[in-house]
């Protein structure tokens, strides 16, 4: 594997080289099966279209991954961000103030999210998968009581063309994923607090006992993550024309698989944002490509743990 890596002159990091060797190989086999369908404008333009969101909520998962955390209410965040924000707006879908005040109101709501979050683990010292889950499970209760479990539907042009529109030819998700991507690896790579959310996932301790102020790193961290479910809150409002509390729940466990396929390492301290874009364009890919055969959302699952699976025998065999 080592020589055919070199031999494709790859990037010299391991998971960005075993990412693009698998990607290559979903690529040839659709050439095979599909042909012009598969790279056709309209496919890649859909595949580009959809990815996004599940971007944004990879996005949210990672940072906290990075520092040895997990976020397991970033659905519920993003659909209570997206039901604060339809509520509001339906109120005068046409009026611009409202709008604008709707999209702080959303804003704020996962800011509290988030700070709440980040309060339990790093002042009450609650384990993050505790804390998260038991913020999940309040909000996704809060979700039903607050819609009745209805979808909230009838949005503006103007929101609309986030989640279906497109900029000489590039789908607007698209483009706000990739500002946000940008955003993230600047602030994970070329920032103070960045710096300190590897340090934290390394070695949380000694991170503290350096006199880093680990615990208002934690709140910034989840506020940052409740930030980008607000993205995603926007760009599925946008793209279905609706919220509803019971959105997107399969997107959790994909979140997840997302980030560690793209080498994020889930005891913390390493990773990086191009190898989470990779991941999701492996899966992306797969996922088109096996539409177009017809074969079953269940198999494509069922692949992408195939997937996931083999990446960490590759990864784990010389390490």
């Amino acid at each position: 594997m080592d020589q055919v890596l070199n031999a494709l002159k790859l990037p010299t990091d391991r998971n960005i080289r075993y990412l693009l060797v698998i990607l290559l190989g979903i690529i040839a086999l659709m050439a095979l099966t599909s042909g012009d369908t598969f790279f056709s404008f309209a496919n890649l333009q859909s595949m580009s279209s959809q990815m996004p969101l599940l971007g944004m909520l990879a996005l949210a998962m990672a940072v906290c991954m990075l520092t040895g955390g997990i976020n397991l209410s970033i659905i519920a965040t993003t659909n209570a961000c997206s039901l604060v924000m339809a509520s509001v707006i339906t109120m005068a879908p046409e009026n611009g103030m409202v709008v604008l005040l709707a999209l702080l109101a959303g804003l704020v709501t996962a800011i509290v999210i988030g700070l709440v979050n980040g309060a339990l683990i790093a002042y009450v010292g609650v384990s993050p998968i505790l804390a998260t889950l038991g913020m999940m499970t309040l909000i996704n209760g809060l979700n039903v009581l607050i819609s009745g479990g209805s979808v909230i539907s009838g949005f503006p042009q103007a929101l609309l063309v986030l989640g279906n529109g497109s900029f000489i030819g590039i789908p607007m998700p698209l483009i706000l994923f990739v500002a946000f991507a940008i955003g993230m690896w600047v602030l994970l790579e070329h920032t103070s607090l960045g710096r300190t959310i590897y340090l934290m996932g390394s070695n949380e301790k000694a991170t503290r006992f350096s006199g880093i102020n680990t615990q208002k790193a934690v709140l910034y961290v989840y506020a940052i993550s409740s930030i980008l479910c607000w993205v995603a809150a926007l760009i599925m409002m946008a793209k279905f024309n609706s919220a509803k509390a019971g959105y997107g729940e399969s997107y959790l466990l994909i979140a997840i698989l997302a980030s560690v396929l793209g080498g994020i390492n889930p005891d913390g301290g390493f990773g990086r944002i191009i190898g989470i874009a990779l991941a999701l364009i492996v899966l992306q890919t797969l996922e088109s490509g096996l539409n177009l055969l017809g074969v079953s959302s269940y198999l494509t699952m069922a692949l992408w743990g195939g997937i996931l699976i083999l990446f960490i025998a590759l990864q784990k065999r010389k390490a």
